[in-house]
């Protein structure tokens, strides 16, 4: 059943966006289909961002209920499915210096950043429809600065319509992607992919939408 709409006329969805990233791919060479799947690739869906779960509910966007489902979810990738790096300096280089701390997931010690709120994708299917939510990440200026999924899609806007959108897959990524472990990556890794899983922007098929906001 769809989760009901909420609508709010005092806040502007720009203005809630928070963090974000993407998720550790295998190297350039490997030839799994991680290597090559491309996060802000396929159908663009209406997204929300919040800073935290109270804002969410303040927003009313989506129901209550939606974003406590939504911000579960949010906690559950980013345990499991964050950014992995070797070094604290090599992942302050892509999301800003205080920006990572020191985790560890499954006896395995690496470095991730901060998690920073939550996106929720409307995801359409059909005649009808669902919500989904994951993390969100910032990264910096220097790595294709701007908001991301934990899975790797980056926010942008669709200049059409003026709503903020984000690739479904992004926010419900295919199996293949999903259960893929993740890897720690060296900084040897991060500049030969431009910063982590590649980052790019695209316009879509229909030329409606553009990688980031205000750009």
């Amino acid at each position: 059943m769809t989760a009901p709409r909420k609508r709010s006329s005092s806040l502007q969805l720009s203005t809630m966006l928070v963090g974000a990233a993407s998720l550790t791919l295998a190297g350039c060479d490997d030839p799994s289909p991680q290597a090559s799947w491309d996060p802000n690739r396929g159908e663009q869906v209406e997204a929300f961002s919040y800073k935290s779960l109270a804002e969410c509910k303040v927003a009313n966007e989506v129901s209550d209920e939606q974003c406590d489902t939504s911000w579960a979810a949010a906690q559950k990738d980013d345990a499991e499915k964050a950014p992995r790096y070797e070094a604290r300096a090599t992942c302050e280089e892509v999301y800003g210096p205080g920006n990572c701390v020191p985790r560890n997931q499954d006896g395995q010690s690496f470095f991730g950043p901060l998690l920073a709120g939550f996106v929720i994708g409307q995801m359409l299917d059909g005649g009808g429809g669902y919500y989904r939510g994951t993390g969100m990440y910032r990264r910096d200026d220097r790595y294709g600065g701007g908001y991301y999924s934990t899975w790797g899609g980056k926010l942008g806007r669709d200049y059409g319509s003026g709503k903020t959108v984000i690739s479904k897959t992004s926010i419900d990524p295919p199996d293949v992607i999903r259960n893929a472990p993740p890897k720690v990556q060296t900084r040897t890794s991060v500049v030969s992919r431009g910063g982590f899983g590649g980052g790019r922007s695209y316009a879509s098929s229909s030329g409606g939408y553009k990688g980031g906001f205000g750009g």
